[in-house]
């Protein structure tokens, strides 16, 4: 229906007023007014079965488990009054029908209800089944001791209740199975071939199973000696897929309390047990979980996205994002916009970077201050020196510069830690890509310590001149104190006079530095969310945790970088009268051993280990934070893993929990426990069709 005609319509209602329902939603009305056309006998709004299908079953949406035409089995449903039409009020009624908690039941109940008297009649259900089967579908017997139990002997057919109804479908899938096991087990061992339970399966609960299982049935003969599948082996299958929503549950329950996030079948047992008030689940039915979980992972240890592939995390096939394939299909970018859009949020990335340096930086600028101050005394003799230690330095500091002396050198410092701390993140993550098994997520320690290196070293550029401009204006304070007279100067004088070339001063130091600080820093801090904060795919860490992560892994990565600093300060420093005068890098070491001995190479430690630490740790945390608050406009959330209970329980998915689609496809779910093929459009021959009653499109009333 063309938008005019929806909005003369709303027009219309609003004047006039109408008879829809009151609790008929927005969205809901605005979805029937878009689909529905006008009756020409009555002038109303109705919708027939393609517009019907339409509204509920969008053609973005992937139907490679229930095809599209299926859905056209609810329509009869929602026309209440057999009219072949369903007006606005029947939408209503219908929405409420799939909002109900019994959703599914009430909705098979009410298609096998074709005469609308609250029971459903042994005759219609069967002419309907007989009429909606495959036809070659594994046959399935009526007039078995089970059926019988629900509708009676052959002489003493009953009707079926909801209730009864309901039950009776709840253990149908269980007594197609049986059935059709016996049926394959032709010389009655108990056993069939591999390929007879795939068929089984795939007759009797493809529409509930996910691709990953569905692909691999024929190896469920791999968890016995033999190679065939007994009984026992189908019948644990079958409950592990009644359990599938309690069995998620148990395993998410144990992968929290798993430090790494994995679990082992023992801890999916024992989890379970405490769980459950009895042992739910029998050994083999754990064993075939983990096998189905653990087929591209052998190590007996699972994550939960291990486990996805077997609850089906998603009702797309396996690599298709949320976003339908028709959108990806229409939506594709040419190579120019992929690029631009990946420039585009490297350079938003950046910017985020930079704030996250900035603050981490300005938080321990203070400790950075003093540290310097201490690395650059000179003299083996305590009376010569200035500081007795980084405490005197920072009282020292307060007294006679004040508070503000504190940050003298500050604005280089934040406005330089940008692209150095960019660059440090984009290289450490390009090379630990480049060496990580994608399959695995795994990467070996000495490539860890190579993309951690390599990134050290591609900072320089920008640290260098970032540093040697700030240690001149940290120590200017105490240069203005010790020499009468001494003119303070500004970070463009320093960089004027100092020139390209004395911007690179003491470059060889800092690169000696930097490689095995970041070399040592980044896989301990990697190894420490994993290791010891437990940190996987289905845990994310706290502001907290990565802020202790980072401190942690600084420590180690800046004491024992410190002697490259300490002589790195010397170089760059602007030497004052009566001081050495360094020429080099070698010069520099061999001098300060021998006049001021092994102690000095470590100077400023212990500042170095609380300036490092913790704006590492506040760098990175600010960073995540800032990545999670402000994502990049436009990008594709995260791949998750989510499955059954999770959509849930997921606040992100409600809504296409609580939409039409979604409920709609759970009580086809429900329904096509019958057969596979319920639904699907056939083409009778005329005779045929005549015979057909109205709701079916025929001819019989």
């Amino acid at each position: 229906m063309s938008t005019s005609t929806t909005v003369k319509e709303a027009v219309k209602e609003t004047l006039l007023g109408s008879e829809e329902p009151s609790n008929l939603s927005a969205t809901h009305r605005a979805l029937f007014l878009n689909n529905a056309k006008k009756d020409e006998q009555t002038g109303e709004l109705v919708m027939g079965p393609d517009e019907f299908i339409e509204a509920i079953a969008p053609p973005t949406e992937d139907y490679h488990k229930i095809s599209r035409d299926q859905y056209g089995l609810l329509f009869r449903v929602a026309d209440r009054k057999g009219a072949g039409k369903v007006t606005l009020g029947d939408w209503a009624a219908f929405e409420n029908l799939l909002m109900k908690p019994d959703a599914e039941y009430e909705i098979a109940f009410r298609l096998f209800d074709i005469s609308r008297t609250g029971s459903v009649k042994y005759d219609d259900f069967r002419q309907l089944y007989e009429r909606n089967k495959g036809s070659n579908s594994i046959p399935f017997d009526w007039d078995c001791e089970w059926a019988k139990l629900y509708i009676g002997d052959k002489s003493k057919r009953h009707t079926l209740t909801y209730p009864e109804f309901s039950q009776m479908l709840r253990g149908l899938q269980g007594e197609r199975i049986r059935q059709a096991f016996q049926i394959f087990d032709k010389d009655r061992d108990g056993y069939i071939e591999p390929e007879d339970f795939a068929r089984i399966i795939l007759e009797t609960s493809k529409h509930k199973l996910s691709d990953h299982l569905l692909e691999n049935l024929t190896s469920l003969c791999n968890i016995s000696t033999g190679s065939r599948i007994s009984y026992a082996n189908v019948r644990a299958f079958q409950n592990m897929i009644k359990e599938m929503d309690l069995v998620e549950l148990i395993i998410r329950q144990a992968c929290k309390k798993s430090a790494d996030g994995k679990i082992t079948r023992t801890e999916f047992l024992n989890e379970a047990a405490k769980v459950t008030r009895f042992s739910l689940f029998t050994p083999m039915e754990a064993d075939i979980l983990f096998h189905f979980a653990s087929l591209d992972e052998p190590s007996g240890r699972l994550s939960l996205t291990d486990f996805a592939k077997v609850l089906d995390p998603s009702w797309r096939h396996r690599g298709v994002s949320e976003e339908s394939q028709g959108q990806q299909l229409h939506k594709a970018k040419s190579a120019t916009q992929s690029f631009l859009l990946q420039a585009a949020e490297s350079g938003y990335n950046f910017l985020l970077g930079s704030a996250a340096g900035a603050f981490g930086a300005f938080m321990v600028y203070p400790i950075d201050l003093v540290k310097t101050r201490m690395q650059n005394q000179r003299g083996a003799d305590p009376g010569q020196r200035l500081y007795k230690n980084s405490v005197d330095c920072f009282k020292k500091v307060i007294a006679n510069e004040g508070f503000r002396g504190l940050y003298s050198g500050v604005l280089p410092q934040l406005v330089g830690v940008a692209p150095e701390k960019a660059i440090k993140l984009t290289v450490n993550d390009l090379v630990r890509g480049f060496f990580t098994d994608q399959k695995t997520g795994n990467i070996r320690w000495e490539h860890e310590v190579l993309a951690g290196g390599s990134a050290g070293a591609c900072q320089v550029v920008f640290t260098n001149p970032l540093e040697i401009v700030k240690i001149r204006l940290q120590v200017q304070g105490e240069v203005a104190k010790a020499t009468e007279g001494a003119q303070k100067r500004s970070a463009m004088w320093i960089v004027k006079n100092l020139g390209l070339a004395g911007l690179y001063k003491g470059a060889s130091a800092c690169l000696l530095r930097d490689v095995p600080f970041s070399a040592i820093y980044f896989p301990t801090y990697s190894h420490l969310k994993k290791d010891l904060f437990g940190e996987s795919p289905t845990k994310k860490l706290g502001i907290l945790q990565l802020l202790t992560a980072g401190a942690i892994a600084g420590m180690p990565a800046a004491y024992l970088t410190t002697p490259c600093d300490v002589i790195k300060t010397r170089l760059q420093v602007e030497a004052r009268k009566g001081d050495t005068n360094y020429t080099g890098l070698r010069h520099a070491a061999t001098t300060i051993m021998k006049e001021e001995g092994f102690k000095a190479f470590f100077k400023g430690g212990p500042a170095r280990i609380l300036r490092s630490s913790p704006q590492f740790g506040f760098t990175l945390a600010a960073y995540e934070v800032l990545q999670s608050v402000l994502p990049f406009p436009g990008k594709a959330k995260p791949e998750q893993v989510h499955t059954g209970v999770a959509d849930v329980v997921d606040t992100i998915r409600e809504k296409d929990v609580a939409s039409p689609h979604a409920r709609s496809r759970n009580a086809l779910k429900m329904i096509l426990d019958l057969d596979e093929n319920f639904g699907r459009i056939k083409l009778p021959d005329h005779e045929t069709w005549k015979t057909l009653p109205k709701f079916l499109g025929g001819g019989k009333s």
